[in-house]
C-alpha cells in the first residue's frame, strides 16, 4: 500500500480540502497524489464527503489510500479539482461581481398557467452599491464559495473593518489556525458559521476569540475533546451549535462535569448520537445555560439528579457543597425525535427549577399512535410548561387539559387510589384545585350528581369533502356517550345517508386532531369536557 505519495510539482497535497470543478457542493479530502499502475501521469485520490464515488482507495487489487467507505473514493486528474480561493477573493465575487445572464434567467416564478415569469429586482443597483462598500459591511454570507484560505495577512481587517457576522458554510476550510487568523483580523466579529467544513482533529495556533458570541460548528466532525480545547479560546461565547457531529459522549478534561463556558446560554446538540442521560448531566453545572437542544439523539429516559446522585458527577460531597443546583437556569429543553417512552421521564421534567419550554414530539411517549399519551395529558402532567412542542399552552388550554385529565383518571382508576397515587403524581392536586368531586349517587335535584350523569356541550363540525358545507352543530350530550353512538348521531344530525363518519378530536395547541378510533370509548373515558370541538370526516 502506498500512503499518500506526493509529487513535488503537484498543486495538491494530502489532507487538502477540494471540490469538483463545476460543482462547489461536491467536496472531499485529498488522500493521495501520484502515479497509478497502468495509467500515465499524475492522479489525485479523493475521499468524497458524499460517499458517492467508485471505490475504497484501491485499484486492481493495489491500495493507494483508505477511504471512509467502500465507494467514497475516486481518482481524478488535477484539472478536475479546485483548491479553492481566499476569503477576500470570495468577498469580491459575492459583493462586487455582476450576476451573469444565466443567473438572472434562473430568477423566475411560475404563473397560474405554469409559465415562467422573470423577476426584476427593484433597487438592485442601489443594494449592490451598498453591499460593495466593504468598509461599511457588517454581515457577509460566503456559503459554498470555495473559500480555503484567509488570504494575504493583514488585508481582511482593513478591507471589512466593521464585519460582525460571517457565514462560511460549506467551504474548504480545515485548519483551525485559518479561523484564528480570520477572527484575529476582525475584532468586531461576533457571529461565525463554519458549518459543513470538515475541520482537522488537531487544534493549534488558535488565539483568544474574545468577541465571538455565536459559533456554529454543525457537521464539522468536531468531538467534545476538541470543544474542551476551544473553550479556553471562547471567553464570551453565548451560543454554540454542534448539530450533526456524531457526538456520543461528553468528556470534560479537568472535572466530572463540564466547567467554564460562563456566558453560554444556548447549546445545540441536535442530531448527534447521545444515548445516555448521564452524559447530559455532565452539562448540569453550566450556570448560564438557558436553552439545551437535544432533538434527534438516542435518549430513552430523563431524570433530574437528586442530592444523593450528584456527588457521582461532582467528584465528592465537598465539591457538591460549592456547586449550584443542576440546570439552575435551564428554561428550554428540546427532546424531540428521541426514544423516550416512560411517563416517569415526563414527570421528572417538573423537577427542573425553571423549565417552561419543552419539546417531546416524535418520542413514543408523546405519540398516541405508538401507545403514547395525547397532548392534553402532557399539559396536565407538566405543571410549569408554557410552550409544548412549539405551541403555547394558554391558561384556557391548561385548565381544560387538567380537568379532562382528572376525569379520564377517575373514569378508569376510581377504585384504585394507590395506583392513582403511584402513576399519576399530580392527580390529587389537580382534583382539589379544580373542585372535582368523586362520583356519588344522585341525592336529589340540588344534591351532588355522578360525574357521568352530567351533560357536555359538544360542537360537531363537518370537514369531509363529500359531506358538503354544513353549519357546525352544538349539542348537549351525556358524558357516557360512546364514540360509536356519536357516529350514529352524526349520521342523523347531518343526514349522512351513504357516508360512514370518522371522528377527530380538535385540541387547542395540537397541530393535528386526534382520531377517535375505539367505538367503545365514552366521552368521559377520553376525558372530553365542555365546549369541545369534534371534527366529522368521512371514511376513505
Amino acid at each position: 500500500m502506498q500512503d499518500g505519495s506526493i509529487e513535488s510539482n503537484s498543486e495538491f497535497r494530502v489532507g487538502q480540502r477540494v471540490h469538483s470543478v463545476g460543482d462547489p457542493r461536491r467536496t472531499g479530502t485529498v488522500k493521495y497524489v501520484g502515479p497509478i499502475q497502468g495509467y500515465s501521469g499524475t492522479w489525485v485520490g479523493v475521499d468524497w464527503d458524499s460517499g458517492d464515488a467508485k471505490h475504497d482507495g484501491s485499484v486492481n487489487g493495489f491500495r493507494y489510500f483508505r477511504a471512509r467507505s467502500d465507494r467514497s473514493g475516486s481518482f481524478v486528474r488535477a484539472h478536475s479539482l479546485s483548491p479553492g480561493i481566499s476569503l477576500l477573493e470570495a468577498l469580491q465575487l459575492r459583493y462586487r461581481g455582476h450576476s451573469t445572464k444565466e443567473e438572472e434567467d434562473d430568477m423566475y416564478v411560475l404563473s397560474a398557467s405554469n409559465k415562467r415569469v422573470s423577476i426584476q429586482l427593484v433597487g438592485k443597483d442601489k443594494i449592490q452599491d451598498k453591499l460593495s462598500r466593504f468598509e461599511e459591511l457588517t454581515g457577509a454570507s460566503l456559503s459554498y464559495m470555495d473559500v480555503s484560505t484567509p488570504g494575504v495577512p493583514c488585508q481582511i481587517g482593513t478591507t471589512v473593518p466593521k464585519l460582525k457576522e460571517l457565514d462560511l458554510t460549506g467551504n474548504l476550510l480545515s485548519e483551525w489556525k485559518d479561523l484564528g487568523t480570520i477572527c484575529d483580523e476582525l475584532p468586531s466579529l461576533a457571529a461565525l458559521n463554519i458549518s459543513n467544513n470538515l475541520m482537522l482533529l488537531e487544534i493549534c495556533e488558535l488565539p483568544q476569540l474574545k468577541s465571538i458570541r455565536i459559533l456554529v460548528l454543525n457537521n464539522t466532525g468536531i468531538n467534545w475533546k476538541q470543544i474542551e480545547i476551544l473553550k479556553d479560546s471562547l471567553p464570551a461565547i453565548e451560543e454554540l451549535h454542534l448539530i450533526g457531529n456524531t457526538i456520543s459522549t461528553i468528556l470534560p478534561t479537568s472535572s466530572f462535569v463540564v466547567r467554564g463556558f460562563d456566558s453560554l446560554r444556548l447549546l445545540n446538540l441536535d442530531d448527534n448520537c447521545i444515548a445516555e442521560w448521564d452524559e447530559i448531566l455532565k452539562l448540569s453545572q453550566l450556570r448560564s445555560l438557558e436553552q439545551l437542544y437535544l432533538n434527534k439523539n438516542n435518549l430513552n429516559r430523563i431524570y433530574y439528579p437528586n442530592k444523593n446522585r450528584m456527588p457521582e458527577f461532582l467528584g465528592g460531597n465537598e465539591l457538591q457543597k460549592e456547586s449550584p443546583m443542576p440546570f439552575e437556569n435551564l428554561c428550554c429543553l428540546l427532546l424531540g425525535g428521541n426514544n423516550i417512552e416512560d411517563l416517569t421521564s415526563v414527570d421528572s421534567l417538573n423537577t427542573f427549577p425553571k423549565l417552561v419550554d419543552i419539546r417531546l414530539s416524535e418520542n413514543p411517549v408523546a405519540d398516541p399512535g405508538r401507545g403514547g399519551i395525547p397532548r392534553f395529558v402532557l399539559v396536565a402532567r407538566l405543571a410549569k410548561v408554557e410552550i409544548l412542542n412549539g405551541s403555547e399552552v394558554s391558561p384556557r388550554e391548561r385548565k381544560d387539559s387538567e380537568i379532562r385529565y382528572v376525569r379520564l383518571i377517575m373514569s378508569k382508576l376510581q377504585d384504585n387510589p394507590e395506583e392513582i397515587k403511584l402513576l399519576h403524581p399530580r392527580f390529587a392536586e389537580l382534583k382539589k384545585s379544580h373542585g372535582i368531586e368523586d362520583e356519588k349517587p344522585l341525592v336529589g335535584a340540588t344534591g351532588p350528581q355522578k360525574m357521568a350523569s352530567g351533560l357536555l356541550s359538544i360542537t360537531l363540525k363537518c370537514v369531509g369533502p363529500s359531506i358538503g358545507e354544513k353549519p357546525p352543530l352544538t349539542k348537549k350530550l351525556p358524558a357516557t356517550t360512546t364514540v360509536g353512538k356519536l357516529k350514529i348521531l352524526c349520521e342523523s344530525f347531518f343526514k349522512l345517508k351513504s357516508i360512514k363518519p370518522k371522528l377527530f378530536l380538535q385540541e387547542e395547541g395540537s397541530p393535528l386532531p386526534m382520531l377517535l378510533e375505539d367505538e367503545m370509548d365514552s366521552l368521559m373515558d377520553l376525558g372530553i369536557g365542555n365546549e369541545t370541538t369534534i371534527l366529522v370526516d368521512e371514511e376513505s
